[in-house]
């Protein structure tokens, strides 16, 4: 399951990422494998994605949360 296909207040765990590049950024934001990850909000046309991970609230667009894949 991908971080793009969870529902506001659904939970998972990082698992890995598809996109090398796109990545190193999102571990650098705190989203490492391991992490649980909470969708918080969703904006009214689906995108960005509001999550919440390691403590603090991160705005993911639909793509760049597509590349995370849950437990």
């Amino acid at each position: 399951m991908r971080l793009s296909q969870l529902e506001v207040g659904e939970k998972g765990i990082v698992k890995e990422f598809t996109d090398l590049e796109m990545s190193v950024k999102l571990m650098e934001m705190g989203c490492l494998p391991g992490e649980e990850i909470r969708v918080e909000r969703v904006a009214p046309l689906g995108d960005p994605i509001a999550i919440n991970v390691s403590g603090y609230q991160l705005s993911l667009r639909k793509r760049e949360a597509h590349t995370i894949v849950l437990q």
